[in-house]
């Protein structure tokens, strides 16, 4: 008799109450803005709407699809193809805020980097599944997925998009090193792109401004500073309770688009203490559930996909709540399944519907080994 899947409704729960706090926080962050510049203040709304409605199907359908269809070669080339054409195809659209991150179509814009690094992790596993044996022989096992990282990397930074491309690099080398990579080349790595890293802030102006800014942000209170200065006083402001719903100041022009990459200072603003936290322990949650999955899953690829989707969301999440709370430099980065967006939050939801099944598939054999992690994940067993 066939063995019925339980869903992983804690993990379920935790993205629901992220993607809804969105649907209410962007309103909020956004229907004065939205009034002045297109005369409706439920402009953003209706499309975070949408996005939220048309991802919450997809990860119901995603959900129920077995998470190995997504090893086959095939279905991996096809989606690394689209997701390079598509990055190639933001540099013959207009520049947004001095950036080419979008394809325009319409009312509704793509950003292709959300989806890079969706196909990245489905390669890496899938490559890795196969070569995990052999992972410290560098032309058969790490060459490949270098390559392709750099690939996407580069187009990605090009647009430019310097947390992203940080933010693929990170998942990718966590996928490696839990692989069982020597630490050897770990070093080695850390040698080659810690300097690379600060290469490229140092040469490049708003990079270094903001860097300088990070570090002294009263020095240039009404300029460079002035976005993380309001930032902190809407989260300080805010207190326990905070203000209310829709009642608070700091979105009113202080913090330029507050319901995109800095929407979790309204939120402090607004519901305070008491908000924030609930926001942090959604992501902790899915952080500690995600893990639990990649520890329990029944193979290695599934474990390594696992692994991925949880740093992408998590190391996300941590970067954007460091970067408003001044613990970062500014990053172009939204806070997953919450910021103003509809690439990051289908992506997103995409993810979490096969994480959600990679979990089914854990909690199934988690009871059949007496919860007992699987002895294979991250052996040599299989070699």
């Amino acid at each position: 008799m066939a063995r019925t899947l339980k869903s992983d409704k804690i993990l379920f729960l935790a993205a629901l109450v992220l993607v809804c706090a969105s649907v209410v926080m962007v309103y909020s962050a956004s229907a004065v803005q939205a009034m002045a510049k297109y005369q409706a203040s439920y402009f953003f709304l209706y499309k975070q709407l949408a996005w939220a409605i048309i991802g919450v199907g997809l990860m119901f359908g995603v959900m129920h699809v077995d998470y190995r269809v997504y090893r086959r070669p095939r279905l991996i080339w096809m989606l690394l193809g689209v997701t390079v054409v598509l990055l190639i195809g933001v540099f013959f659209f207009g520049e947004r805020n001095n950036t080419q991150r979008w394809i325009t179509l319409g009312v509704a814009s793509i950003q292709p980097s959300e989806l890079a690094k969706l196909a990245s992790i489905l390669f890496t596993a899938a490559l890795l599944e196969r070569r995990m044996h052999r992972v410290n022989e560098p032309a058969y096992a790490l060459v490949p997925i270098g390559a392709v990282t750099f690939v996407l990397a580069c187009l990605i930074l090009r647009e430019p998009d310097f947390g992203t491309t940080a933010v693929l690099i990170a998942i990718v080398a966590a996928m490696v090193f839990a692989a069982g990579v020597s630490w050897r080349y770990i070093a080695g790595a850390v040698l080659v792109l810690a300097p690379t890293a600060a290469a490229l802030v140092l040469s490049s102006p708003y990079r270094r401004e903001r860097l300088l800014t990070f570090m002294d942000p009263w020095k240039d209170p009404l300029g460079n500073g002035f976005q993380i200065i309001h930032s902190l006083f809407a989260i300080g402001s805010g207190g326990v309770l905070g203000k209310g719903l829709m009642a608070g100041i700091e979105k009113l022009y202080y913090i330029p688009e507050p319901h995109t990459d800095f929407i979790y200072a309204v939120i402090g603003e607004e519901l305070g203490l008491i908000g924030t936290t609930i926001t942090l322990v959604c992501f902790a949650i899915i952080a500690w559930r995600g893990l639990r999955a990649c520890l329990l899953a029944p193979d290695r690829f599934g474990a390594l996909v696992a692994l991925g989707i949880t740093m992408m969301i998590a190391l996300q999440a941590l970067v954007n709540i460091s970067v408003v709370t001044a613990m970062l430099p500014t990053k172009g980065i939204p806070l997953p399944f919450v910021s103003n967006g509809g690439s990051s939050l289908l992506i997103n939801l995409v993810a979490m519907g096969i994480l959600l099944n990679i979990s089914q598939q854990s909690s199934a054999t988690a009871a059949m080994a007496g919860h007992r992690v699987t002895d294979w994940t991250f052996s040599e067993q299989g070699a």
